[in-house]
């Protein structure tokens, strides 16, 4: 058989960079999408073609354009996605409906375009990146876990729908890893006077600290080459450092209060 075809959402840089790269050293056809390619003319990592999640009619053209030129879709990885951050009650309205856009309905856009091709090849994988953070709501970050959240549900949703065509949905869910997510995410004004200004402002300083203390993207690499490779992979694979591991398996067994208390502390809230 000839070599697996690969579409990643966001793979110019970070994580989805990371896996393209990887993958194709490892002898996949790989592409990646941008919304702007004259931003990077000198790509030559993997192809690297324009779409913009939230417009159907992108995603339209660039799926066919890889079906055509490869008579074929293996694997779609949803990476592309955007970081928010805010007071749930102060976050601007407009920037709700862009992270929605782009974390959920961007994704599910995605899949709708390829199911087809992929029941009449008779199989494929699907990658969902999700985040760790969308096993839990956190403060000051819950717009983004309520969209990973959603994006989970919907993985194991469709996991069941589309089974019996051979098809297969992972929800991938990276903890904290050094990329430029920080740099892209929005972030709602700390606005002087607030009843959140201290809280929201600590928080902030916290969540930097750890993307900028974050792992190597190529280890999420290798748990996708793994997720693909596998005859009967799992649905929710979370990759990040050990304590952040260990906070699923505590948001299991302990009472919610007791969890929730356990996350006050650790934003000092």
């Amino acid at each position: 058989m000839d070599s697996k075809v690969v579409l990643i959402t966001g793979g110019s840089s970070g994580i989805g960079k990371a896996i393209g790269t990887y993958l194709t050293q490892k002898g996949y056809k790989v592409y990646g999408t941008t919304r702007n390619l004259a931003k990077y003319p000198n790509f030559d990592v993997f192809d690297l073609i324009t779409l913009d999640v939230q417009d159907p009619k992108s995603v339209g053209e660039a799926v066919s354009h890889v079906i055509s030129k490869e008579g074929r879709l293996d694997v779609l990885i949803n990476n592309a996605g955007v970081g928010i951050t805010g007071p749930v009650e102060e976050t601007p309205q407009e920037e709700i409906l862009n992270v929605f856009d782009t974390n959920f309905h961007g994704p599910v856009h995605m899949i709708k375009a390829v199911l087809p091709q992929m029941r009449e090849q008779g199989g494929g994988r699907i990658i969902n990146t999700t985040s760790i953070a969308g096993y839990m709501g956190l403060p000051f970050r819950g717009y983004y876990s309520a969209t990973k959240g959603a994006l989970g549900l919907i993985t194991e949703a469709l996991s069941m729908e589309v089974r019996k065509f051979g098809i297969t949905i992972t929800n991938l869910a990276p903890g904290d890893f050094a990329t430029n997510i920080a740099a892209g995410r929005y972030h709602a004004p700390v606005i002087e006077g607030s009843a959140y200004e201290e809280d929201y402002q600590n928080s902030l300083d916290l969540m930097n600290e750890h993307v900028d203390a974050g792992g190597d993207p190529m280890q999420v690499a290798r748990i996708v080459h793994k997720i693909i490779e596998a005859k009967n992979p799992k649905i929710h694979y979370p990759v990040g450092e050990f304590t952040q591991r260990l906070s699923l398996v505590l948001k299991k067994i302990l009472p919610d209060r007791v969890y929730e208390k356990l996350l006050r502390n650790h934003y000092k809230l």
